[in-house]
């Protein structure tokens, strides 16, 4: 796997989340290594775009709190 980096101990949460998941949605148990391999596929195909999502709605949120600011804290000048 290239590009994202997942820690081993989160890893081993998440291979283990992948082996749950698998034996309650298809009634099979999935080994350790087709469960790493599994989630390797998810964390390429899908990882960019999810990261990349989450960027676009941090920057959103940001910027309509710094469009809000100026309301909140505006002070006319009233020496004109």
């Amino acid at each position: 796997m290239s590009g994202m980096r997942i820690d081993p101990e989160r890893r081993g949460h998440l291979v283990d989340a992948v082996r749950g998941f698998w034996l309650e949605e298809f009634d099979e148990e999935l080994s350790p290594f087709r469960a790493e391999k599994l989630l390797d596929f998810v964390v390429q195909a899908l990882g960019p775009q999810v990261y990349n999502q989450g960027v676009q709605d941090a920057r959103k949120f940001l910027q309509e709190r710094l469009d809000d600011l100026d309301g909140e804290v505006y002070e006319p000048d009233t020496t004109r």
